[in-house]
């Protein structure tokens, strides 16, 4: 089971870093959350659906998405029905930003971090796995899932 979940947690970090480079936006984390937004523009929640059902994010190999058509696949980590009702907009961006802040042994990828990471790709180095209007667009799909 172990060398499971590792082999989940590698591949997606491995296998989904931006294709183009993205500068990290500044954020400030306060308490559980990251209250401001990465990008200028408002997320979109058709967009974050996409980024949440498509491959390069591999959200679907740990979690299940309340989707009509969608094969639920994920059992490693919370499903994301109710991620909307559970969590404000602060705590679902810092936990996709860097869940890691939160629960140190967690298996769940930093989606938005580049310093600090271990076994990563020379060509991923310092590309972080989302860019920062791809966290908002996730981050506005998450909150229509009540």
């Amino acid at each position: 089971m172990r060398l499971l979940v590792w082999f989940a947690a590698f591949s997606v970090v491995a296998g989904c870093a931006t294709t183009t480079p993205d500068a990290l936006m500044p954020y400030r984390v306060e308490g559980d959350a990251i209250r401001g937004p990465l990008a200028a523009a408002p997320g979109d929640a058709a967009r974050g659906r996409e980024v949440v059902l498509g491959r390069d994010s591999n959200c679907l190999l740990c979690h299940v998405v309340p989707d009509p058509g969608t094969r639920a696949m994920g059992n490693l980590a919370p499903p994301l029905a109710g991620a909307g009702a559970r969590l404000d907009e602060g705590q679902l961006r810092l936990r996709i930003v860097d869940s890691m802040r939160l629960n140190p042994q967690t298996i769940m990828p930093s989606y938005y971090r580049v310093d600090g990471l271990n076994q990563v790709a020379t060509a991923l180095r310092g590309k972080p796995v989302l860019t920062a209007q791809q966290i908002e667009d996730v981050v506005a799909y998450l909150l229509t899932l009540r």
